[in-house]
């Protein structure tokens, strides 16, 4: 969520030169490496409010979407975690979903489908259990907060949506949006500055 300019990674073509940077991941007594490319979210390392999300999230079943996934931190890391879930994820930059083909591969991890396309446009049809998402705060608040209302008509019933945020700051708009469309927030973690939030879909 640091990057200054939306065109490093939330954008269909990124056009900065290739970069990659290798890194290590410890979960659970694991070790996952990740390669990292220039142009996509968190170039070499691991987002801190993305490894609260991976390391704190409870009791994930059935079909889980991480939605913007970058080079496929989170869902990947879940998927290792919770080996019985399937694994769905997307984002709009195709660099990004080329890494996170590869990064599933090397850490032998399977994932249902894996695509490219702005938030839910290429989920038509397609409802979760689990909407995993750490909003592009950089790309501004009517994107996120758009992926927050589509999120809603994507889940089963008493599916969730999770979301990470720093509370300071646009965190507690996270909280508030994802209270207004699902008419119901709880917070999972507190971690430091970041919060770990829930929604679920009760109607």
């Amino acid at each position: 969520m640091n990057e200054r300019n939306n065109e490093h990674y939330f954008t269909r073509q990124p056009t900065s030169k290739i970069v990659e940077k290798e890194f290590n991941v410890n979960l659970n007594g694991e070790k996952l490496k990740f390669i990292s490319v220039s142009g996509v979210f968190s170039f070499g390392r691991a987002d801190k409010a993305s490894m609260v999300l991976v390391k704190n999230i409870q009791a994930l079943y059935g079909d889980v979407l991480d939605l913007g996934c970058g080079y496929g931190l989170v869902g990947i890391s879940l998927k290792v975690r919770f080996p019985d879930i399937r694994l769905y994820m997307s984002d709009i930059n195709q660099r990004a979903i080329q890494y996170a083909k590869m990064n599933a591969k090397n850490n032998n991890v399977v994932a249902e489908e894996v695509k490219a396309g702005d938030g839910f446009e290429v989920w038509k049809g397609k409802n979760f259990d689990f909407v995993v998402f750490n909003p592009p705060i950089a790309a501004g608040k009517k994107v996120w907060t758009k992926m927050i209302e589509d999120s809603k008509f994507h889940l089963n019933k008493n599916g969730s949506l999770v979301c990470v945020g720093f509370h300071n700051k646009a965190g507690k708009t996270i909280e508030r949006e994802m209270k207004s469309v699902f008419g119901n927030v709880s917070t999972l973690v507190k971690n430091g500055g970041i919060r770990l939030y829930s929604s679920r879909r009760e109607e």
